[in-house]
């Protein structure tokens, strides 16, 4: 996929990707990228930091975020959670010129402004599908008024970035035409903040037209991202609300 990812990243192992890529003649993979790729390659990485007993600020530890994040197996409407078994989305290979625009891309803290204290990272997909919808989901959690500024930056990133991007990768790049609104869940108001964008992306020949949707929601210094995506040319319409149901359920029940 092209994006996230996190504010963005199923990707599946970076060789997958690329070889359905070469198949079915879609989006661009280049070994290297949460900005976007519908070549379902992984986002390069964004390591797990080791898990903490105390987070900076009023940010979760690592440990904390895993409590309440989607578990292997977990089903959620249609889709099922599973945990990343290589590199998560939305990593540090994926940057945007313009730099205004990185928060569409990648919230990864190596090439964001935002250094999260800890973050947690899940997909949702039907296993048996491999072109299927994928929703990427990251947990993040920030100290010092951080979490307050993420949601800042994506707006207005969404704002300056309307009229398109560039995705920057490894080897490749991946054009952004347009960055719409999007609707928000109807659980939205529930938070303390929230963004929601669609993204229309072309393929590496420029002329097959790919969709990704980006939802991003704050609670307290804890954001929650969900990035939609399929291979191919539909357009799924957004990021399946009963994903982002069972997380947000999931999160403010278990919150500490």
């Amino acid at each position: 996929m092209f994006g996230l990812h996190g504010a963005g990243g199923g990707r599946g192992a970076v060789a997958t990707g690329c070889v359905v890529v070469a198949l079915v003649g879609l989006a661009g993979c280049g070994g290297g990228d949460d900005g976007s790729d519908k070549g379902r390659a992984d986002r390069s990485p964004t390591a797990s930091r080791p898990a903490a007993t105390a987070a900076r600020g009023d940010g979760l530890t690592e440990a904390q975020l895993t409590a309440v994040a989607l578990t292997d197996g977990e089903r959620a409407g249609t889709l099922t959670a599973s945990e990343y078994t290589l590199d998560g989305p939305l990593g540090d290979a994926y940057t945007a010129d313009p730099a205004v625009c990185q928060p569409l891309v990648s919230l990864a803290g190596d090439v964001s402004d935002h250094d999260p204290v800890a973050q947690v990272q899940r997909k949702a997909d039907k296993p048996e599908e491999m072109l299927g919808v994928t929703v990427d989901v990251t947990l993040r959690s920030y100290g010092d008024g951080e979490a307050e500024k993420v949601m800042d930056s994506l707006d207005r990133a969404g704002r300056e970035c309307a009229g398109g991007l560039t995705e920057e990768r490894a080897v490749a790049r991946a054009r952004y035409e347009k960055v719409e609104p999007a609707a928000l869940p109807s659980f939205a108001g529930e938070a303390d903040e929230a963004k929601a964008f669609r993204f229309t992306v072309l393929d590496v020949k420029g002329k097959l037209k790919l969709y990704e949707y980006l939802t991003v929601l704050r609670s307290g210094s804890t954001t929650l991202a969900f990035r939609g995506e399929i291979l191919g040319t539909e357009d799924i319409g957004g990021v399946p609300q009963d994903v982002m149901a069972a997380q947000w359920k999931k999160f403010r029940a278990g919150k500490v």
